[in-house]
């Protein structure tokens, strides 16, 4: 544990990041488990919905810093490349 003072404070401010990331990380992965269920169900409707709704949340952590611009895009990519296939 830390003695100093800053570093006691360091160790609370990472703690809350870390819960703020894993949130909006676990936000994205849900959407994108959502997402490829109601594409496995056959339901179009539905999955060009839920893309819409993965595509926001892997924004956000996106801008929230939680990843990387190329990883976001890669994400969307791959989803948006299983929707058309399913489509097709």
């Amino acid at each position: 544990m830390p003695n100093i003072k800053s570093a006691k404070k360091r160790v609370k401010v990472i703690e809350k990041k870390t819960l703020r990331n894993n949130m909006i990380k676990s936000g994205y992965k849900s959407a994108i488990k959502s997402f490829e269920q109601a594409l496995e169900a056959g339901n179009m409707d539905e999955a060009k919905k839920l893309f819409s709704e993965a595509t926001k949340k892997i924004d956000q952590a996106c801008t929230k810093g939680v990843i990387v611009k190329n990883t976001a895009a890669r994400k969307k990519s791959n989803l948006s490349k299983k929707l058309n296939a399913a489509m097709a």
